[in-house]
């Protein structure tokens, strides 16, 4: 009797619900509320810590042909909520190893063949769209998505013009209000949003396939609007160039794809302040686990770069540039300093849509096999549109040849089919056990997740801009960890030895300087993730700089850990990561000198050798200028890191036994 009365309970606790039509699901600890409300359509609202962060935001689809529309209308059949707290292992991480992945969820299946999963974690919230549509395939006309901001927000937006949505995701941010934001500004993803409490917002999406990418507009007041790249029919080569398209012909739908699916989440990382923002892995979480268990032959690494410097090598007995004996001098400076490759960029090829063959000067069986020797692997640049057309038939060449890695460049394009083209070429090269590099991309959205080979992605201003504009500066390094990092791994391209201050910057294209000082680029290697990260600068300026050279050189490319010790967007950062025993700290400023107090209490052991590389004295007038020092510290104990203007501070932290 007991149990039946139970029973009944619950099914008259439920249609309450339904007949409200309200469905409420919170974070694991309570401070993020999740209102569902599913009326004439279906939309969702936010509180954080007592402070309504979103209204009302309408989420819906619009589908060819399907009677019923997801989110319109919907009639809820079943509300479904679970919790769940376990663990991700992370195959290749870029902030921890063990993810806890703590949530509660809530899934209303609603008639007409779909349902909407809300997932409620303590840093974030998300939904996706599900169909079971009879159809075996659908075409997709639009999906609504809105974001109904409080009052007084601002956001961090990308400053920049993308007609028809090619773009190459590099931009400034600039720091606007929302209500200043027009429909012709097209954001890219993840913009980073705070309120008027100060509560950080990161918006994202995650687990992005057979989809294009989200974009998001405003219309001068505080409702932030998805759209869309539609399907590409028919594009071509600009006339004279070899990348440079011109869209033809567009669909008037965004995606042509599998009726049975999910749709990518729409993901709001939300956070008490800005280091929850460095530490929040929320992107990742929710995205598709790996296709594979053979992971073994993934080795992350560093790579000695040739483009940014030009190859301009010095102090040798033959003429420097695109042959055999410069790469053998960069494959001699990747052994000398531990590095696992050595990138031959654009120009290595015959041409650059003959990516299957190398110019007369270059001897890349002798350079595979040189390097082989030494324990350095070589890494090919393609550009994509050749790729594209012949994708096995290269890699198969690759493979043959011994090459470890690609360097993919020159996408500019976020629609379905390019979205389509990263999961193909990270299906390809890991069948034939090849490492990625995304470069001229859209940010990641979780493939490097599901293809662990999958290394780093641009879709960053990053350092080769130093080559031509005063954009790079320290201020713009540290606005990136709380932007276009929180996406994921990014190709940065660090390791200037060439350091000037604000003064005294120039711009020089063949011999290229950074802005802001040499301490600050060693810390960049701690704070920026990335895999596979750049050594951009010349060997020749490494063998002139041997302490700067063996300091990066010993820093990792994976984290197992991640702490955040103080933190605020565009003016400074203090960061510690771990691989292994070792702890590696770092801090970067804005063009303020400044000195930050950490306590030591996230270190595991009682003792550590802590190697500091830091500014000089005189780095505020010559920002070469640096410091190094050892010293032995304890966990608990409270240092000053002190950095000068554009500075910056590293330091590697090993147990004392």
């Amino acid at each position: 009797m007991m149990k039946r009365t139970l029973t009944l309970l619950c099914i008259l606790c439920t249609c309450v619900v339904i007949q409200a039509k309200n469905y409420l699901v919170n974070s694991p600890d309570g401070k993020i509320k999740v209102t569902v409300t599913a009326d004439t359509q279906l939309s969702w609202s936010i509180d954080y810590n007592g402070e309504q962060i979103l209204n009302p935001s309408v989420m819906q689809m619009n589908i060819k042909g399907q009677s019923v529309q997801p989110g319109v209308n919907p009639s809820v059949i079943k509300a479904k909520t679970i919790k769940v707290d376990s663990e991700q292992t992370a195959v290749v991480p870029t902030k921890q190893r063990i993810i806890r992945d703590q949530y509660n969820q809530l899934t209303l299946t609603c008639k007409g063949g779909y349902a909407v999963v809300f997932r409620v974690y303590n840093n974030g919230a998300a939904y996706r769209f599900e169909t079971t549509f009879k159809s075996p395939q659908v075409y997709v006309n639009s999906e609504t998505v809105q974001q109904n901001w409080i009052d007084g927000c601002k956001a961090y937006w990308p400053r920049e013009k993308n007609q028809e949505y090619i773009t190459h995701c590099e931009a400034i941010f600039d720091e606007l209000n929302l209500n200043s934001l027009t429909k012709e500004m097209k954001g890219y993803l993840p913009i980073y949003l705070s309120t008027p409490k100060g509560t950080k917002v990161v918006i994202m999406e995650s687990d992005l396939f057979d989809y294009p990418n989200l974009f998001l507009t405003g219309d001068r007041n505080r409702t932030l609007t998805g759209e869309f790249p539609p399907v590409v029919l028919k594009s071509e080569l600009k006339k004279g160039a070899d990348r440079d398209e011109v869209l033809l012909e567009k669909a008037s739908y965004i995606a042509a794809t599998q009726g049975t699916r999910t749709y990518p989440w729409r993901v709001l990382m939300i956070n008490e302040d800005d280091k929850a923002v460095v530490e929040n892995n929320l992107a990742y979480q929710l995205a598709s686990p790996s296709v594979t268990n053979d992971t073994k032959w993934i080795k992350p690494g560093k790579i000695s770069w040739d483009w940014w410097s030009t190859l301009n090598v010095y102090g040798v007995d033959f003429k420097a540039g695109v042959n055999t004996d410069t790469y053998k001098y960069f494959i001699d400076f990747a052994s000398k300093y531990g590095i696992e490759y050595v990138l031959l960029d654009e120009g290595w090829s015959a041409g650059t849509w003959n990516i299957k063959e190398a110019i007369p000067e270059l001897d890349i069986q002798e350079l595979v096999r040189y390097g082989k020797e030494r324990n350095v692997g070589l890494v090919l640049w393609t550009l994509w549109n050749p790729l594209d057309k012949d994708l096995e038939g290269i890699l198969d060449i690759y493979e043959k040849w011994g090459i470890k890695g690609i360097k993919v460049d020159f996408m500019q394009r976020s629609d379905q089919y390019m979205v389509n083209f990263y999961e193909r070429v990270g299906k390809a090269a890991m069948d034939r056990k090849l490492l990625v590099d995304f470069h001229g991309s859209f940010k990641p959205s979780g493939l490097q997740k599901k293809y662990p080979n999958v290394m780093t992605f641009e879709g960053v201003l990053g350092m080769e801009h130093d080559k031509d504009s005063r954009d790079i500066n320290p201020v713009h390094d540290l606005i990136l960890p709380f932007t276009r990092m929180a996406a994921g791994p990014m190709d940065y391209t660090p390791g200037a030895v060439g350091n000037a201050t604000a003064e005294d910057f120039y711009i020089n294209f063949v011999h290229p300087v950074s802005l802001g000082t040499r301490a600050h680029q060693a810390a960049l290697y701690i704070v920026y993730e990335s895999p596979l990260q750049m050594l951009a600068d010349s060997p020749s300026n490494y063998y002139r700089a041997p302490e700067f050279a063996s300091f990066i050189s010993r820093i990792p490319t994976t984290w197992e850990d991640t702490k955040a010790i103080t933190a605020k967007i565009g003016e400074q950062l203090v960061i510690a990561r771990r691989n292994g025993k070792n702890w590696y700290l770092a801090g970067l400023t804005d063009w303020n000198a400044r000195t930050v107090e950490v306590k030591l209490d996230f270190l595991n052991t009682p003792k550590y050798k802590m190697e500091v590389f830091k500014d000089g004295i005189n780095a505020n007038v010559h920002a070469s200028d640096f410091k190094t020092e050892e010293v032995t510290v304890s966990k608990g104990e409270i240092i000053n890191i002190t950095m000068a203007k554009g500075g910056g501070w590293a330091a590697i932290l090993t147990p004392v036994e």
